[in-house]
């Protein structure tokens, strides 16, 4: 199955088209970590209570875990790579097919455990919040050297999470073969809240917590504080502040930026994290201004929590044009707090979104699959 890779896919707007040459890595993004086939439940009144039962009016599945940001990277038109193990079962081909075929990411480090079975995660949305629940068992190590048959891929840049307390070989490697290093950091369960613990930190050249993550990191009472204490630490250092928008500081030229968040009607906040760093690091490698980068990220988030699941929610250029568009034909035109979102008119083709290609498709199909009857 390792065999094969996704490609691709033709006709999707390509952001890094200005600043690719030749000599470039052939892909841009790579990254690593756990599969989780989701299943989601949306529609829900209120959370499960025990002894009764609960019934949603929607559902879905999808591949999550870092399935979320690679999803998320393609569908904004980077070559991905990602390096997971996949399990021997069902549900394992579906979300490769999934990733490969449906989102054109390259599994070529990727690897099938014969006899491993998926982990999996059921996730219930309900007032704008979402409650998990998973089972899985770590893959067993592959037979060779290293995890992965190119340790890592030469590429433009690499996501990570970092772990208190925990080494990764790999993020060190791939900064040494020329990777910008983006990183976001979960919850530190210990308490301690050690920025020397983050041993990746070193090599990044982004980092991208929440405002919670980062002033208990820093000691700061205040996010913008914190972010520019972590801009002494990192080249930039993005803080996401919810409802407030987001504040960044470029630590190598003073630079800072912040820009609110776009108002929506939240429907699952699942993956809307993963997203976040996806548009951020896209507009990096694309050399756009610090504020663009913060917008653009904050709107590919916004999109995303409209919908339900991780990966399933994440948007490509046909949602943003459609989000785009239909702001610029309001009767008042672009309203003033939306204005800074113009340099989208440099990205976006024509003036109304553009079909895909016949037989593409743009999101993966949100079921483990229907039976073919033809």
């Amino acid at each position: 199955m390792a065999s094969r890779n996704g490609q691709h896919r033709r006709g999707a707007l390509d952001p890094l088209r200005e600043v690719r040459a030749p000599q470039d890595p052939g892909c841009d993004v790579f990254l690593t970590g756990t599969v989780f086939l989701d299943i989601i439940f949306t529609g829900l009144d209120s959370a499960p209570v025990r002894g009764t039962e609960s019934w949603a009016r929607g559902m879905g599945q999808s591949p999550g875990g870092v399935a979320n940001m690679a999803t998320a990277l393609a569908r904004l038109g980077l070559r991905t790579s990602l390096a997971a193990a996949f399990g021997d079962d069902f549900y394992g081909e579906y979300c490769w097919d999934a990733l490969a075929q449906g989102e054109g990411i390259d599994l070529s480090q990727s690897r099938t455990v014969p006899g491993w079975h998926s982990p999996v995660t059921v996730s219930m949305a309900y007032e704008g919040e979402r409650t998990m629940v998973s089972h899985g068992h770590e893959a067993p190590p592959p037979a060779g050297p290293g995890p992965f048959p190119d340790c890592p891929p030469r590429a433009r840049a690499a996501v990570a999470s970092l772990e208190p307390g925990r080494q990764e070989e790999w993020i060190a490697a791939a900064a040494g073969r020329g990777a910008r290093i983006f990183a976001d950091v979960g919850w530190d369960e210990t308490g301690r809240w050690d920025l020397d613990g983050l041993a990746g930190l070193a090599h990044c050249e982004a980092f991208l917590p929440n405002a919670g993550e980062a002033m208990r990191y820093t000691g700061e009472d205040d996010p913008r504080a914190a972010a520019r204490k972590l801009a002494e630490r990192v080249p930039i250092a993005v803080v996401t502040m919810g409802e407030q928008g987001s504040y960044a500081v470029d630590g190598r030229t003073g630079e800072t930026a912040e820009v609110p968040a776009i108002t929506v009607e939240a429907l699952d906040p699942t993956g809307a994290g993963d997203v976040y760093v996806a548009g951020f690091l896209t507009g990096t490698l694309a050399e756009w201004p610090l504020a663009d980068r913060l917008a653009f990220a904050g709107l590919t988030a916004a999109l995303s929590v409209q919908e339900f699941g991780g990966s399933l929610s994440a948007p490509g250029w046909p949602e943003v044009a459609a989000w785009w568009y239909g702001v610029r034909s309001l009767p008042g035109g672009v309203p003033e707090g939306l204005r800074h979102y113009g340099f989208l008119d440099g990205l976006l083709p024509g003036d109304a979104p553009s079909p895909e290609p016949t037989g593409a498709r743009r999101r993966a199909v949100p079921t483990i699959g229907f039976r073919n009857t033809a």
